[in-house]
């Protein structure tokens, strides 16, 4: 062993230690509040990647789409054909606002995808439940960020995890939050005329 490598052993040896000694710390359990916000792709892709981490530990799961529902989807489709069974899948949005051009129905869906909502995270035996884009719903008002707080701080369950999307998330539901991560938006291919590309965006 070359001495630049023996150094690293050693450096790598102690570093261990260390790191083996701060986990022996992190014993507790609880189900999180997640939060993936910001301008940079990958918020949605990020969470549904939880989501089929809970699948496949066979754990039981729900996603709520607040926003996409005129859109193709290929996690829907995957979930829905092959893992309806412990997944449940609600598309109740209609589509981005600018779309659907119809605030009085935008708020009526945003509601109905709460209460679907509500209805999951109560659900003790839902292990993670996903409201994909409720963040843009919140921003708009379509749906009250302090009965979002609420609802989480006082009716889920200890060990139920629930993710958030979306942009521009509010700071009451940071503030609550367990984790939040905010996508940086350094480069996208959108700015150079691609469009919006199966398998990578949807």
């Amino acid at each position: 062993m070359s001495e630049d490598h023996a150094r690293h052993a050693v450096k790598m040896a102690k570093k261990k230690v260390a790191r083996d000694k701060i986990m022996a710390t992190k014993t507790g359990e609880k189900g999180l509040i997640m939060v993936h916000t910001g301008k940079g792709k990958g918020k949605s892709s990020a969470a549904f990647g939880m989501i089929f981490r809970c699948i496949a530990h066979d754990m039981k799961c729900g996603v709520v789409q607040f926003i996409k529902g005129g859109m193709e989807c290929g996690e829907r489709n995957l979930i829905t054909e092959r893992f309806g069974d412990i997944c449940e899948f609600h598309t109740m949005g209609e589509g981005f606002t600018w779309e659907t051009q119809d605030k009085a129905r935008d708020i009526e869906m945003a509601q109905a995808a709460w209460a679907k909502a509500k209805e999951l995270i109560r659900d003790e035996s839902n292990r993670m439940v996903l409201l994909d884009e409720i963040n843009i719903a919140m921003r708009y008002d379509y749906v009250d960020v302090n009965e979002v707080v609420a609802f989480l701080q006082a009716e889920k369950p200890p060990l139920t995890h629930v993710v958030l999307t979306g942009r521009n998330a509010k700071e009451e539901l940071i503030e609550a939050a367990d984790l939040v991560t905010e996508m940086e938006l350094v480069k996208h291919p959108f700015r150079s005329g691609v469009k919006a590309q199966i398998g990578v965006e949807y």
